[in-house]
């Protein structure tokens, strides 16, 4: 495939997946997509996403049950859950063309480190952050409620040189604005990776703790107060750890939150579902990180220890 015209695939087409691919390809870039349980959904109705920023887009899709059938891509997009990385790692190194940028659109801190020994050298590894409300309604069916950017940094590769990273990176961040995606080229992806953490920690975790999507746990004296000492623990793990975050950063996330239109954060739908929550890369690892740095974080290591009891027993449910 040409630069200009590159080969997209997308690994794990759930909410996130789904919803940049499916943009990707509504702006005639040639996407394709590996799912499991839903293939044949998607193979006989196409992906559906209905957005309260784009309106319903609904189209047929190429779609593979087995990583064996797609085509080598350019770029792949992982948007998959991280407590699945390992089994991934195959699945991309066989659909991934020789050069490839793998984009992890994933939450946490230590994921690529997860990822990378398991990859072919050749290939460039991206981290992804996405600020958006979107989850899966139904096989097939992708709900968006706002937002949509996704930011891009480079984690490791073959690139030699920093301007070589950055190219990669901003033809990246191109591809996105083609689809009418905010997307920005980030020099620092661990420190974007700690700023992520400064909504995910309070807002995922206590969706599952405390039943409560982010309306009520915004309209809340108590919860409000816990989701901020949350959020100053993040900005002081980052700190210790080297990342300086911008000022007012925690403030700024927090009024978004209160404008924002009501959601279930991803972790709460990951419980519903009984599937594993993704403690690891979201709490175990900064927790470590912020530790190693001599810095204890006491009210999100407790959230951790609290949501790690609700996961055993949901998942032996």
């Amino acid at each position: 495939m040409s630069t200009s015209n590159p080969r997209i695939g997308v690994i794990g087409t759930g909410a996130i997946g789904g919803f940049y691919g499916l943009m990707l390809a509504r702006a005639g870039l040639e996407v394709h997509f590996l799912l499991r349980s839903e293939f044949e959904a998607v193979q006989q109705h196409g992906l559906q996403l209905d957005s309260a920023v784009h309106g319903v887009i609904k189209m047929p899709v190429l779609a593979y049950a087995e990583a064996a059938d797609m085509p080598p891509c350019d770029w792949l997009l992982v948007g998959a859950k991280t407590t699945s990385n390992a089994e991934l790692a195959p699945l991309i190194a066989q659909v991934a063309a020789p050069d490839a940028k793998v984009v992890l659109l994933q939450n946490g801190l230590g994921v690529e480190e997860q990822l990378r020994p398991l990859l072919p050298a050749d290939l460039h590894l991206l981290g992804g952050l996405c600020f958006i409300c979107v989850n899966r309604e139904a096989p097939g069916v992708i709900r968006h409620q706002s937002l949509g950017a996704v930011n891009l940094g480079y984690h490791s590769g073959p690139a030699a040189d920093e301007d070589s990273r950055q190219s990669i990176v901003e033809a990246g961040a191109t591809l996105f604005h083609a689809a009418g995606i905010d997307s920005q080229a980030m020099t620092n992806l661990a420190q974007a990776r700690w700023q992520k953490l400064v909504w995910n920690v309070p807002y995922n975790g206590l969706s599952v703790l405390l039943k409560a999507s982010t309306t009520p746990l915004m309209a809340d004296a108590d919860s409000r107060a816990l989701i901020q000492a949350l959020m100053a623990e993040v900005v002081q793990g980052a700190r210790a750890c080297g990342h300086e975050l911008p000022q007012g950063y925690a403030e700024h996330l927090f009024a978004v939150t209160e404008k924002m239109p009501d959601y279930w954060p991803s972790m709460y739908h990951d419980f519903t579902q009984q599937r594993p929550l993704e403690l690891a890369a979201i709490y175990a690892e900064p927790l470590a990180q912020a530790r190693a740095a001599g810095c204890e974080l006491p009210k999100m290591q407790v959230l951790y220890q609290a949501l790690a009891f609700i996961d055993r027993h949901n998942l032996q449910d």
